[in-house]
């Protein structure tokens, strides 16, 4: 059995980056020749607490990242993990690769989106506390904006959206980010839970820890500067902010 000193980092990669409107998935986007995979590896890199980096991506980007990893001197990169036709799928492979691998069924693993290149060395360390203490963590944040509902469909021959009567106070409400961190046995029986519920799909792996029931759940407040880049205006606010130091 594989043993770790530290914490590891599994960054799901395996988006085709179909909405970003880019001939390449945006998480080999570059601006310098980096990557924002590369930005966001470097922040694992840098926090003395994790010791492995696994990239689950595309096989035909294996090379890619390599090399990535190598401009970026990111030493705590062990391998890639093939990923799946779905983020889910991809999901249930990095921890399948994480167990190829032998890593331990007390080793902490921190799930996070390979597009999250902001994610600050607090949240990284705030995750890793409160899963030591706690069993797990998941990373969200409060909005200052007004929460309402809506129809599932547009108006008829408009862009408008049709309102549902009333709001739902935000100061209830948080926003799933990642990373979402747990003992690598956690994992293991979330994946476990969900074969045998006959899952086949979920948005997420906080999505899908809700939908097996597992319980407690325990929150790490991140931040707005770890948001997730998904549409081309993302990568317009991610060009502008990438030259500053956010730690």
């Amino acid at each position: 059995m594989k043993k770790c000193n530290g914490a590891i980092a599994l960054l799901l990669a395996g988006g085709k980056g179909i909405r970003i409107q880019s001939k390449r998935p945006k998480q080999f986007i570059e601006m310098e020749g980096e990557s924002i995979l590369l930005h966001t590896m470097k922040a694992f890199e840098r926090h003395p607490l994790v010791s492995d980096i696994y990239v689950v991506c595309n096989p035909e980007w294996d090379g890619y990242v390599r090399r990535q990893a190598n401009v970026g001197h990111v030493v705590k990169f062990v391998r890639t993990l093939p990923s799946g036709n779905t983020s889910y799928q991809s999901f249930v492979n990095g921890i399948q690769g994480l167990q190829d691998a032998g890593i331990g069924s007390e080793d902490l693993i921190l799930v996070h989106e390979g597009v999250r290149p902001f994610i600050s060395h607090e949240i990284i360390t705030n995750n890793i506390i409160t899963c030591q203490r706690m069993g797990n963590a998941i990373t969200a944040i409060y909005s200052h904006e007004s929460y309402l509902q809506v129809a599932e469909k547009s108006v008829p021959q408009t862009n408008a959206i049709e309102a549902k009567p009333g709001y739902i106070p935000r100061e209830t409400l948080m926003r799933a980010q990642t990373p979402l961190t747990f003992h690598m046995k956690g994992l293991t029986e979330i994946v476990q839970r969900a074969k045998e519920r006959g899952i086949e799909e979920s948005q997420s792996l906080f999505t899908l820890v809700n939908e097996i029931g597992w319980q407690p759940l325990h929150v790490v407040e991140g931040n707005w500067l770890n948001f997730k880049i998904t549409l081309p205006q993302d990568v317009e606010v991610y060009s502008r902010l990438r030259t500053m130091n956010f730690d």
